[in-house]
């Protein structure tokens, strides 16, 4: 991978994204999922970019994952409308008519895992001479959303074809893989769990046609056995946790957050990149608020609005006032949608700037 371009004279903080190492994530995973003969299906609510939506599905990406119906829309209204919104909608009031609206103008698949969910998913799209295709979710472990077991997957997956509906196939998202050393774990779990749900699903009558899996650090451990999709979304641009977990290199990480420092004293520095630009997404076992990539030894111990109070051991390097430095997040799907576009650097030192299309569509 290419030693990170950092552009001159950008208004700080800004958040950066280095072209060629966005370019080698984006082709590296799809060439691996096309040798599998596996679909990859990027989550796009890391980037939230028609862009880059673009750049991947041009690669061969067989359409976009999104998790509101606010993402669809935007993606939809650019063209890129092969879209999986993986989320249980609760399709009732507006969000009855855009699950309509939406049906009608993209190829939109919707994720279920309740019955009465379902069964409002039906109501919102009766009479449209489509049927709206569904996934029913599966728990893996995480216990966020997804439905137990196979057995509840039938339930959900009958009452969803009383309403109406295409029941398609079933989908997972194993985020417990989000602790070292879990993520070979959390993936045997994402297989096993969706293949029994197939399974009996199909020994119910219905046809599978998709068995959709999806993490950044299981994406090359989970696509195996039946699954025939993959729906990883940070690999593209990488993270501080993404590295910390080892399911990517440090060198990858193609985002920073782009920072000056304003102060100095003692054993402590400050950046003017606080938590609206780095967010204080912080899980127990990493320290610190994103890596000040030249001085990895820095300690981001403390964040304001617009102040990283950072803490220096003894001995370590430290930049001076005024220096640029280079800040690794911890989360960069967060840190992306606080800002309207970023910049895109290339290997020539050349800048431009992209929207951040579907920022702030959190619904």
């Amino acid at each position: 991978m290419t030693a990170r371009i950092l552009p001159a004279g950008v208004d700080t903080p800004e958040l950066v994204v280095d072209r060629d190492r966005l370019y080698a994530n984006v082709l590296g995973l799809q060439r691996t999922m096309d040798e599998r003969g596996i679909r990859l299906r990027p989550h796009a609510k890391t980037h939230k970019s028609v862009r880059i939506g673009r750049l991947q599905v041009e690669a061969g990406a067989a359409g976009l994952t999104v998790g509101t119906l606010g993402e669809a829309e935007v993606f939809a209204l650019a063209g890129l409308r092969d879209i999986f919104v993986a989320y249980p909608v609760w399709a009732e009031g507006p969000k009855a008519e855009r699950v309509r609206a939406l049906h009608g103008t993209a190829d939109v698949r919707v994720g279920v895992d309740s019955a009465a969910g379902a069964e409002r998913l039906g109501a919102a799209v009766k009479g449209m001479s489509q049927r709206l295709r569904v996934l029913v979710e599966i728990d893996p472990g995480l216990h966020r959303t997804g439905v137990a077991d196979a057995e509840n997957a039938v339930a959900v997956a009958r009452v969803a074809k009383r309403a109406g509906l295409h029941v398609e196939g079933v989908f997972a998202h194993a985020g417990h893989s989000y602790t070292p050393g879990r993520a070979g774990a959390a993936s045997l779990d994402e297989v096993s769990t969706l293949e029994a749900a197939a399974a009996a699903l199909e020994a119910d009558g219905f046809e599978i046609e998709t068995i959709s899996a999806g993490s950044t650090p299981t994406r090359l451990l989970s696509g195996n056995g039946r699954v025939n999709e993959i729906r990883a979304g940070t690999y593209v641009l990488g993270d501080r946790q993404q590295v910390a977990l080892g399911a990517m290199e440090a060198d990858e990480t193609a985002a920073v957050v782009v920072a000056t420092v304003v102060s100095s004293a003692g054993d402590r520095f400050v950046l003017d990149a606080g938590a609206k630009a780095l967010t204080k997404d912080r899980p127990d076992w990493l320290p610190g608020f994103g890596e000040v990539e030249a001085y990895p030894d820095v300690v981001i111990e403390k964040l304001s609005d617009y102040h990283g109070v950072t803490r220096v051991p003894p001995l370590a390097r430290r930049p001076g006032v005024g220096e640029v430095v280079a800040v690794v997040p911890n989360h960069i799907c967060p840190v992306v949608d606080l800002v309207s576009s970023f910049t895109v650097v290339a290997p020539d030192g050349r800048m431009e700037r992209w929207p951040v299309d579907a920022r702030g569509r959190s619904g």
